[in-house]
């Protein structure tokens, strides 16, 4: 396979190509965004400063927060700025970074919320050795191997499709970059790279919700002889992080676990996992918990106290 970069630069078509509906869109993605950033940044912020949010299961939510930030980060601004641009490109270089990024963010929010299930697992099934099992030398070695489990799983994504040769034609059906809007710009035979995009990206998703859905059936048959006010706690905490994963699991299982082929409802399923699953994640995670809807309330009070001095 000759690596043939006659292309060098890719059109986006966007989301839409009528002006009205850009701009309403313009308005609705900067306010995510902007949500997206603030609400997970403060997430961020009110763990890192709070002493009673020094559990594991907050430190773990802390750095999801985190990677929602650098994960959203990488299609929203493009997506925001090109919705008033006429004309929508994106360099080729610009094009590989993009990609690796995605999936560098997205593996390892991937494999955080697999160490989340089983912090779970771990407080709910095994409590009396919980403070020793998930210690906070532990805890850092299970995001690192997050981060290196990311980096691994993009840097082999992207290695499909760096030396593809692209000759024409350059325009991608798409908001941002992805693996298999890329295929088809392809001027070579992808259907054995688009296996194998299935089988890294798919499996991923697919065996990480498996584990996650048997960690969760493990934890709901130990429920059952627990008394009714543990059930309750235990599944206020299990239910934040259930319905993340499957917000999450979900858009992810239904684009990267078929044939390398595009459909019309992609991009939009493509929003819903990069944009409107971070933006709901700080509101998911602060609602439904007590602890942090008081740590919040506190730092909201420290902060108006040093204003007023």
């Amino acid at each position: 396979m000759t690596n043939i970069h006659n292309v060098t630069e890719f059109i986006f078509l966007g989301l839409s190509p009528n002006q009205e509906v850009q701009r309403v869109c313009f308005l609705i993605f900067l306010f995510l965004y902007t949500a997206i950033v603030l609400g997970n940044f403060l997430i961020v912020l009110t763990v890192t400063t709070s002493r009673s949010l020094g559990s594991p299961m907050y430190f773990f939510l802390s750095c999801l927060s985190f990677v929602e930030i650098c994960y959203s980060s990488t299609t929203a601004p493009k997506l925001i700025s090109d919705l008033l641009a006429e004309r929508k490109a994106m360099s080729w270089w610009g094009c590989m970074a993009q990609l690796f990024f995605l999936h560098f963010f997205g593996g390892t929010e991937i494999f955080l919320l697999t160490v989340m299930a089983y912090d779970r697992y771990v407080a709910i099934c095994k409590p009396l050795s919980y403070a020793t099992v998930m210690n906070r030398q532990v805890c850092a070695v299970l995001v690192g191997t997050a981060w290196v489990g990311g980096f691994v799983h993009s840097f082999a994504q992207i290695l499909l499709v760096f030396h593809l040769p692209f000759c024409g034609p350059n325009v991608i059906n798409h908001y941002f970059c992805d693996l298999l809007p890329l295929l088809k710009l392809a001027c070579f035979d992808t259907f054995l790279i688009g296996l194998l995009i299935v089988a890294n990206g798919g499996t991923l998703s697919v065996v990480s919700f498996g584990v996650l859905l048997a960690s969760y059936m493990v934890i709901l048959l130990h429920l059952r002889t627990q008394s009714s006010e543990g059930r309750r706690k235990a599944l206020s905490t299990c239910g934040s992080h259930v319905t993340v994963v499957i917000l999450f699991f979900g858009p992810c299982i239904f684009i990267y676990l078929r044939p390398s082929t595009t459909l019309p409802i992609d991009k939009v399923v493509a929003v819903f996992y990069t944009v409107i699953t971070p933006f709901l994640n700080p509101v998911i995670y602060s609602l439904r918990n007590a602890e942090m809807k008081k740590a919040m309330k506190r730092l909201w009070i420290r902060t108006l106290r040093l204003n007023e001095k």
